[in-house]
């Protein structure tokens, strides 16, 4: 930690902060001491299961489960905000306006040289 600098724009993670890496209360300690104890002991129970030569039913990872619920329903969950209203409309209409200008241009002008008879044609309509 001696040879840890502080980065300019960002401020020092609380973990890395000697006034809470230290001293801490016994309280405190304990109590992560127990809860990763708790994760030790599921994580080994899932490695059990999942290594068990005899297995006949299939595991289930309630996180890949809760995965695959977001992946599914993601409606539920989606907050609109100005930052998703933006990318919306930057990536859902804005591409329709701009398309449908420049068609729109390029037509006019093909039109506005067919009527002037300046357009050269590739392929001759008669001969």
């Amino acid at each position: 930690m001696a040879d840890y600098r502080e980065a300019p724009l960002a401020s020092r993670p609380t973990t890395l902060d000697p006034n809470e890496y230290y001293n801490l209360s016994p309280e405190y300690r304990r109590a992560e001491q127990e809860r990763a104890a708790l994760r030790s002991n599921l994580k080994r129970q899932y490695q059990l299961k999942l290594n068990d030569p005899h297995r006949q039913q299939l595991i289930e990872d309630p996180a890949l489960s809760r995965w695959v619920y977001a992946r599914a329903n993601p409606y539920s969950h989606f907050r609109p905000t100005g930052k998703t209203s933006l990318l919306g409309a930057l990536f859902g209409v804005a591409p329709l306006f701009i398309l449908y200008y420049v068609f729109k241009t390029n037509r006019d002008g093909k039109d506005a040289q067919i009527k002037a008879g300046t357009l050269e044609r590739k392929y001759k309509m008669s001969y």
